[in-house]
């Protein structure tokens, strides 16, 4: 859970050992859509990959802007521990609810069902987003749109690789 011990441990090492060093934190989607239930409250997750057909984008988005938030706490407090912007944040979570939404709506060419896009109840993505990721990591390290670089995943089309690119180039520079 965050703050994440690993994360401010991993940083501190870093910057021992180069002052220079930049950490880019992908701030993921929850595992089975939810966060994990309280010490005795009911469990939400969800238990078959087809339930994601029916996830409503609010939901998603509401709670992908809570494990962001508590990710943005953690990387603003290692930028002040360490006098300087040495975290980011890559906001691959909230791309992935877009891309739920335009499968929702019809939006993206060839997949129809958001459970299509993962491989598991977990959240294991497919290709499509494995390549957004990929795409979301590109714009954020090198910040400039990955239009134009695709990835090799032969699962997407030309057309499909287009719509990611864009996808992830506007949610990390408006980001």
């Amino acid at each position: 859970m965050i703050p994440d011990e690993g994360i401010s441990n991993f940083v501190k090492l870093g910057l021992e050992h180069n002052p220079d060093m930049r950490f880019v934190l992908q701030c993921s989607w929850y595992p089975f859509d939810v966060a994990p239930p309280a010490p005795g409250a009911p469990d939400k997750r969800i238990k078959d990959n087809a339930l994601r057909d029916s996830a409503k984008i609010e939901d998603l988005q509401a709670a992908m802007d809570e494990w962001r938030t508590r990710m943005e706490k953690q990387v603003d407090a290692l930028n002040q521990q360490h006098s300087k912007r040495c975290a980011f944040i890559v906001p691959v979570g909230d791309a992935v609810v877009k891309l739920r939404a335009m499968v929702q709506a019809g939006q993206f060419p060839g997949i129809t069902q958001q459970s299509k896009l993962f491989r598991d109840p977990i959240g294991h993505g497919q290709g499509h987003i494995m390549a957004l990721a990929a795409y979301c990591d590109f714009a954020a390290i090198y910040h400039m749109s990955p239009e134009e670089h695709p990835v090799s995943e032969r699962s997407i089309t030309p057309e499909q690789h287009k719509i990611l690119q864009k996808l992830a180039w506007d949610t990390v520079s408006s980001y």
